[in-house]
């Protein structure tokens, strides 16, 4: 009994037990993990990506600067010659002398035409279609405009003063578009203090530069949004052309008429302009009063608009002209979005300078 249960002794202590030892193969003094060059071989080919897409996004955002500014400059120099395109017409038109009138070329607009076939046109040698150049894909629109075809808010108030004719025509004209009489009120009233001296103790409004700021005045904006087609903010006093005004501004311009009379007024000079204020005299009879100081068939103030669309680029440009004699000046221009309008006696909103 003794020697069997020493026998089985070591059976029952497994833990007394050695397990076999692996050997392990000794690494090279100097080698690296497999794991280790990898990410460094990924995170430098990151560097260098990172690094040429920033190379690329620089160089392409320099190239649309680049771009953008010579189409810029481009359109700037193609808008400074059609302006000066308008004052050459003008002058022209001047050289000519005669009535100011709708069916003359100044009164024609220009619908958007390549302009390298417009110049074709006139005698220059335009570049082929399939040329390099930018004028390709350049068009170019445009118009010009009588202000003197409409009432002038400058001839409501002089020296601090309301003027009473002025003022008539104006309650005609309000009266016609169905406008309250209390918004001319208020804007005679703000023309008058833009006009007052200046007060420490009250504040001056200030003259707005258009027709579309006559809100700064007081009035409604459906108020403005009427009288935009109707009326003209110019930095003098003028009389109104009777060859280019709106059947609306006759009515009201013309003291003794009806809309009726405007109406076979504009008939009238569509078929044959009128070269002076006697024929509109003889054709409205004595019961008009057509005034030498308050109507005219010729005009002095002129706005020239126009638009240059050169690829995905569209800069538009209007400009007040003023014309004594055969010099045609510029008095300011601006860039904007300005439409053409249906006819010269549309809807002008120009200017005070």
């Amino acid at each position: 009994m003794h020697t069997k249960h020493a026998r089985q002794s070591p059976a029952l202590q497994p833990a007394q037990r050695k397990l076999p030892v692996r050997s392990r193969r000794p690494q090279p003094p100097g080698a690296r993990p497999r794991g280790a060059a990898l990410l460094a071989a990924m995170l430098t080919v990151t560097l260098v990506a990172t690094l040429a897409a920033t190379a690329l996004w620089q160089q392409w955002r320099a190239v649309e600067v680049e771009t953008a500014e010579r189409a810029r400059v481009q359109a700037a120099w193609i808008m400074l010659g059609a302006l000066d395109w308008s004052r050459l017409i003008l002058r022209q038109d001047a050289s000519s002398g005669g009535a100011d009138h709708l069916g003359e070329p100044w009164a024609m607009p220009l619908q958007e035409a390549r302009l390298s076939s417009f110049l074709a046109g006139e005698g220059n040698a335009a570049p082929p279609e399939d040329a390099s150049t930018d004028l390709s894909d350049a068009f170019l629109s445009g118009q010009i405009l009588d202000l003197q075809g409409r009432l002038n808010l400058s001839n409501l108030v002089l020296g601090g003063k309301v003027q009473e004719t002025a003022l008539h025509q104006f309650e005609r004209l309000f009266a016609n578009l169905g406008l309250p009489a209390a918004e001319l009120d208020l804007l005679v009233q703000a023309l008058l203090q833009t006009q007052a001296p200046a007060n420490a103790e009250s504040d001056t409004p200030l003259l707005p530069p258009s027709v579309a700021q006559l809100g700064w005045l007081g009035l409604a904006p459906a108020t403005v949004a009427a009288l935009a087609p109707y009326v003209v903010l110019l930095p003098q006093q003028t009389p109104v052309n009777l060859n280019t005004a709106p059947a609306e501004v006759l009515q009201a311009a013309i003291a003794g008429i009806d809309r009726a009379d405007a109406q076979r007024l504009v008939q009238a000079r569509a078929g044959r302009h009128f070269s002076n204020l006697n024929e509109v005299r003889d054709r409205l009879g004595a019961k008009a009063v057509v005034s030498d100081s308050l109507h005219s068939v010729a005009s002095a103030f002129f706005e020239a608009r126009g638009q240059l669309r050169l690829g995905e680029i569209v800069v538009g440009q209007r400009s007040l002209l003023y014309r004594q004699g055969v010099n045609v000046r510029t008095l300011w221009s601006e860039r904007g979005a300005f439409p053409l309008v249906a006819d010269s006696a549309g809807a002008a909103d120009t200017v005070n300078p």
